[in-house]
């Protein structure tokens, strides 16, 4: 792993000091970023990488952008688009980089984009409104909010976790029209409020992260000639019951390996790790401690699964941090990096 080159995409908010996305190179077996430059875009607050590692896809006020990932990881702009409704918040791309899909929080909206062969980005192929209420009783908007979208192991579904509703819409893709059709629905525990869905490496299990009710639900998942197939197996909390109150789960992420799961909470400003048992998919708490900063509303785990960062969007600062799995520990690895409202990032591997 010494041999290999890697640097890391944070996408900010540009309300203050910052102007766009900050470009950092990583040092993995230390645990050490530092920043290379930043490039302009108006409030990159989410991005993503394609599979090949060609092109960089973001969030920008003028819908999304895209940009060619050069040889030492630069960033050279491509083009940008209108998504068709209001600021998105959430990107994924699939594998062959035919499609951009884009979550909405403000509007409730699901919009899929076409991607050209050079990595510019095309023009819609469809879009969904999510609509309804929640059947809340909790002192929150319970409206439609997509919070993140993701597409199934298979890629032949993508869901769309929307928090105000308490559901995870799953949707089937059409690749060869370019549209989505409704194929199920994950009812998530009212007043939960998912936030965000990753699936485990083998592709069997899915996790979705509620944020009002801090916890990690646990689903065993199939692609069936019926459809997906979603069984709920565990919940398991992200936080003491007496910290739930002043608690909102923000962010999970796997290790490459495929043995542990990450989660960060603010409000109470920890990082809980779980291992995954490898058959049952089922979490276990290993160990969980404070990151040393405020509201850390992503996180990532460095490719040798030692290492972690925390974007603690209050505080302005990312904390990196050592884990010790046989102590079941972890301790802050380099000094905090100063930086302006951190929101997202992204670990590549360059060549």
């Amino acid at each position: 792993m010494s041999k290999e080159k890697y640097v890391a995409y944070v996408g900010t908010y540009t309300h203050g000091n910052s102007v766009g996305i900050h470009i950092y190179d990583v040092d993995v077996e230390k645990g050490k970023m530092e920043e290379r430059k930043v490039v302009p875009i108006n409030n990159p607050s989410h991005l993503t990488v394609s599979a090949d590692g060609k092109f960089l896809y973001s969030i920008a006020d003028e819908g999304v952008a895209s940009f060619k990932i050069l040889p030492d990881g630069d960033l050279e702009p491509i083009n940008d688009k209108w998504i068709g409704g209001m600021r998105g918040c959430y990107v994924e791309v699939d594998k062959e980089n035919r499609y951009l899909f884009v979550g909405g929080y403000h509007d409730g909206r699901v919009t899929m984009m076409n991607l050209e062969e050079d990595g510019s980005i095309g023009e819609i192929a469809d879009g969904i409104f999510h609509t309804g209420m929640g059947r809340s009783i909790a002192e929150r908007n319970y409206s439609p909010h997509v919070n993140c979208v993701k597409l199934t192991p298979d890629e032949k579904y993508l869901c769309a976790v929307d928090g105000g509703l308490d559901q995870v819409k799953i949707y089937k893709i059409d690749s060869q029209s370019g549209k989505m059709k409704i194929a199920d629905i994950l009812r998530e525990h009212m007043d939960s409020a998912p936030r965000m869905i990753r699936f485990a490496k083998d592709g069997k299990f899915a996790y979705v992260l509620c944020e009002e009710s801090n916890a990690v639900d646990v689903y065993r998942y199939e692609c069936t000639e019926a459809g997906p197939q979603f069984e709920e197996i565990q919940s398991i909390p992200t936080v003491d019951a007496k910290e739930k109150a002043n608690c909102g789960a923000s962010d999970i992420e796997i290790t490459e390996d495929g043995k542990y799961l990450f989660c960060s909470n603010a409000g109470v400003n920890t990082v809980i790790i779980y291992s995954i048992d490898e058959k049952t998919g089922m979490l276990e708490e290993v160990c969980d401690s404070m990151i040393s900063g405020s509201y850390p509303k992503t996180i990532a785990v460095l490719p040798d699964n030692k290492h972690f960062v925390s974007l603690n969007h209050d505080t302005n600062t990312i904390t990196t941090f050592g884990v010790d799995y046989k102590k079941k520990c972890f301790l802050m690895s380099e000094k905090p990096i100063s930086i302006d409202q951190p929101n997202c990032i992204r670990v590549h591997k360059l060549g």
